[in-house]
C-alpha cells in the first residue's frame, strides 16, 4: 500500500511552491524542506538534484503546457507560424500570470537572475520553434534569398530573446489584467526577424512610439 505522503515530480512542485509563496524565499536546505514535508531527502534526488532545478523545470512545464493547449486550436490548416506562435505566447503569459506571485520570486530581481532561471526553458523553446514552418511568414517572405535561407539557429537565437524582452516587460507591467503585455507582444513579435526586413521603418515608428508613451507618460 503506497504512503499517503508519496512523493512525486508533481508533489515537490506543490510544496515547493507553497513554500516560496508562505516565506518569500528558498527554503534552507533540501534536508529540512523534505523533513518539515514528512518525506526523505533522498527521495528529493530522484527528481531534482537542487532547488534552483525546481524552479527551471517549473517555467519548462508552463511553456509545455502552452504549447500542447495552443496544438488543439493551431491545427487549423490555415493559421500562419506566425498566427501559431502567437497563440503559443498569449497562453504561456496567462499561465504565467495565474502563477504571478510564484514565478516573479523564481525570477528574482534583475536580469542576470532570470536568465540564469531562464536557461533550461530556451531549450524547450528552441525545440518549438523547430516546428513552426517559417516559409509563410510575411518577414521572411520579404527579406533577400540568403537572408531568408540564414540558418535556423539564427532565428531560434532572434526569437528566444524576443520571448526574454517580453517577460521583462510582463514583469513590470502594471496594467489591467496586463492587456499591455498582449499589445507588446503583437507589437513585437517580428523584432527577431527586423533585419530581414526590407521595410522595418513602419514597425520600427510604431514599436518605438508604444515605448516612449508607456515609458514617459504621466500617471
Amino acid at each position: 500500500m503506497e504512503k499517503e505522503n508519496q512523493i512525486s515530480e508533481e508533489r515537490i512542485f506543490e510544496l515547493y511552491g507553497d513554500y516560496i509563496l508562505n516565506h518569500g524565499e528558498k527554503p534552507k536546505n533540501i534536508y529540512r524542506f523534505a523533513k518539515d514535508n514528512e518525506f526523505e531527502e533522498k527521495d528529493f534526488y530522484d527528481y531534482f538534484a537542487s532547488f534552483e532545478q525546481i524552479e527551471k523545470q517549473m517555467l519548462v512545464n508552463l511553456f509545455v503546457k502552452s504549447f500542447e493547449l495552443a496544438a488543439e486550436v493551431n491545427e487549423a490548416k490555415k493559421m500562419t507560424s506566425k498566427e501559431k506562435l502567437l497563440n503559443v505566447y498569449y497562453i504561456f503569459f496567462e499561465n504565467m500570470t495565474m502563477n504571478r506571485s510564484l514565478v516573479l520570486i523564481i525570477l528574482g530581481n534583475t536580469k542576470m537572475q532570470s536568465a540564469k532561471i531562464l536557461s533550461q526553458l530556451k531549450a524547450t523553446h528552441r525545440e518549438y520553434i523547430k516546428t513552426l514552418d517559417f516559409n509563410d511568414w510575411e518577414i521572411i517572405q520579404k527579406a533577400k534569398d540568403d537572408i531568408r535561407n540564414a540558418h535556423q539557429k539564427a532565428r531560434e537565437e532572434a526569437l528566444w530573446l524576443h520571448l526574454v524582452s517580453v517577460i521583462e516587460f510582463w514583469k513590470k507591467d502594471t496594467s489591467p489584467a496586463f492587456e499591455k503585455t498582449d499589445i507588446f507582444i503583437e507589437k513585437t513579435i517580428d523584432t527577431g526577424f527586423e533585419l530581414m526586413d526590407n521595410e522595418p521603418l513602419r514597425k520600427l515608428a510604431d514599436l518605438s512610439k508604444f515605448l516612449f508613451k508607456e515609458k514617459f507618460k504621466k500617471h
